[in-house]
């Protein structure tokens, strides 16, 4: 996806990937990446968990709205972990 993202900008359309791991997007680069520390196969955390799962998208908006950040980049999401 980090691949096809990079293809997508080219066109003028930005783009944000979420991603489990962190030395994948720090190789290949996409124009924004949002690392989740979450399980895989859960990028927006727990089903069932629409609170923290929107926390995950807003955070991933967010990289789109901050003019200041200036592809490549990549972001640690900052959350609060259940156990």
């Amino acid at each position: 996806m980090s691949l096809i993202a990079g293809e997508i900008e080219k066109v003028g359309i930005s783009t944000v990937n979420l991603v489990l791991l962190r030395f994948i997007a720090e190789e290949v680069q996409p124009p924004r990446a949002l690392f989740v520390p979450f399980k895989h196969s859960y990028p927006l955390n727990q089903p069932n968990d629409s609170a923290a799962q929107i926390a995950v998208i807003e955070a991933a908006f967010q990289m789109l709205e901050d003019k200041s950040l200036k592809p490549p980049v990549l972001v640690d999401y900052q959350c609060h972990l259940k156990k």
